[in-house]
């Protein structure tokens, strides 16, 4: 962890390698907010990072939803994961998931990503397999703009998370 006056008095380029994973592989959510510190809270701080995505464009958009790995990679695909990804998703137990849940969530995310044409996603942390099944099977009802909505929203969930796993009001 870091604390909050810490975090705010780096030098710019490390303020961002810092903040890096907090949006998955898009350090530039960080460099966005950089020149607003110094922030006087964590929730700040994510509330403008998250203002940074919502005001980014379209494509720019599209490529930090894409940045994001499928829920219950495998096998050489692991190896690809950020290592918070990594933790998230063993954390809500995509690691143990019985062969038919793995089965179907290979075929939920097939369905997803040709409808979409992006990864589905889902903060997952408080999930189970079952309950990821569920969403993915509930939102695949969505259109197109509602699901982007979607996944742009458990992305700020996600960033959220990791915001508070990494920075605390310590030394503040």
């Amino acid at each position: 962890m870091i604390g909050l006056a810490q975090l705010n008095a780096l030098p710019a380029d490390k303020f961002v390698a810092t903040l890096a994973g907090i949006f998955e592989h898009s350090p530039w959510v960080a460099q966005r907010v950089c020149e607003g510190r110094p922030f006087d809270s964590p929730e700040l701080l994510l509330e403008a990072m998250r203002a940074a995505v919502e005001a980014a464009t379209s494509d720019e958009q599209l490529a930090l939803i894409r940045a994001h790995p499928k829920l219950r990679v495998s096998g050489r695909a692991r190896e690809e994961l950020s290592a918070a990804s990594s933790r998230e998703q063993r954390g809500a137990g995509l690691e143990a998931c019985t062969p038919e849940e793995s089965a179907r969530l290979d075929a939920l995310n097939a369905l997803y990503a040709e409808k979409f044409a992006m990864p589905f996603i889902l903060a997952v942390r408080g999930h189970t397999p079952q309950s990821i099944i569920a969403a993915c099977e509930r939102r695949l009802s969505n259109d197109a703009a509602s699901e982007r909505r979607a996944a742009l929203h458990e992305i700020g969930l996600i960033a959220g998370y990791r915001l508070a796993d990494l920075v605390s009001i310590a030394g503040n």
